[in-house]
């Protein structure tokens, strides 16, 4: 595992992390076990980031990373949580220090611990980004020594582009993958400059980049792959990245021919995003431990060449930007 200084945090982290939606909820069923299993897999392959937030299981997701660590034991490794999207409705008005103090609170319960070490505004409505009164809450929960950072994540480069101005801002979360290459233009510049960690979510495109699914690859009915292909839920984005299920399968078949025999098309992925200097973590999901350690061993992929890069990109631009580069 390869490590990466992230941002204005001052930590360094794993440069592949765990993002833990999976383990908590929307993916279909995962057992506790397995959760704990894949979890475990993580960091015992090196890694030392963890993403979760309050609504991925309802707490599930917390309560799960609590419970390992205290089995544990010994350094805690960066856990990152989200606040925001228990609001109902999930408004601009919602995101205020009543709602968000109390959302804090209960994270600190959920993942037993007195401080969080950052706390992510959770893809919270445009308006928010244009509310100097919302940072200044975070700016106040660091002085009370609830959060060590804060930051936010994001459905648009200009949210991210937004965000930033403000100087104490700490990371931004976005998708950045194959299919979703806009960020990599004046954001990752802009991020860099200002010192700010960047955390690539949907790196694998819902499951669309480890190369295993077909026309006929059936989801549960609560996995959000079955129900949120069109936005029903939340963002669109977050569903197989925003791109047509089918648009997205023939351009994997493309991917395929440029993959080295020796590792599997996740990882080959994985490693386009960590090409990217601006990146201080990609945090790939799993339901299982072979999946976890899987996803760890992409941080020992050797570079890819500026030859394959190229070909990546021209298959973003012929195939796939039509659908995604204008909306997010």
């Amino acid at each position: 595992m390869n490590y990466r200084k992230f941002g204005k945090t001052g930590r360094t982290v794993s440069e592949v992390g765990f993002g833990a939606w999976a383990i908590g909820g929307a993916w279909g069923d995962v057992s506790e076990a397995d959760a704990r299993a894949a979890l475990h897999a993580a960091l015992d392959n090196g890694t030392t980031f963890i993403d979760t937030a309050d609504v991925y299981g309802d707490g599930r997701s917390e309560k799960i990373i609590a419970d390992v660590m205290k089995e544990r034991g010994g350094e805690r490794p960066f856990i990152a949580t989200k606040a925001g999207r228990r609001l109902d409705p999930h408004v601009s008005e919602g995101y205020n220090k009543q709602n968000l103090t109390a959302f804090v609170e209960r994270s600190l319960k959920n993942l037993a611990t007195d401080c969080l070490d950052l706390v992510q505004l959770h893809c919270p409505p445009t308006e928010v980004f244009y509310r100097p009164d919302v940072f200044e809450v975070m700016e106040e929960m660091v002085t009370a020594g609830k959060i060590r950072n804060y930051g936010v994540s994001v459905e648009k480069v200009e949210e991210g582009l937004k965000a930033i101005e403000y100087p104490g801002v700490a990371s931004v979360q976005i998708i950045y993958n194959i299919f979703r290459q806009r960020p990599s233009g004046l954001f990752f510049r802009e991020a860099k400059a200002k010192n700010v960690g960047v955390i690539v979510r949907v790196p694998l495109a819902s499951g669309l980049l480890t190369g295993k699914m077909t026309k006929d690859t059936a989801f549960a009915a609560d996995d959000h792959r079955a129900f949120n292909r069109n936005g029903e839920a939340f963002d669109k984005g977050e569903t197989f990245a925003g791109v047509p299920f089918d648009v997205a399968l023939e351009a994997v078949e493309e991917i395929r021919r440029l993959v080295p025999e020796n590792i599997t098309m996740a990882q080959f992925a994985l490693r386009w995003i960590l090409m990217e200097e601006a990146v201080g973590v990609v945090i790939p999901g799993a339901k299982n431990a072979a999946q976890a350690a899987a996803n760890a061993a992409a941080s020992d992929v050797a570079p890819l060449p500026s030859e394959v890069i190229g070909e990546l990109r021209n298959i973003y631009e012929q195939r796939i930007a039509p659908h995604v580069h204008h909306l997010w």
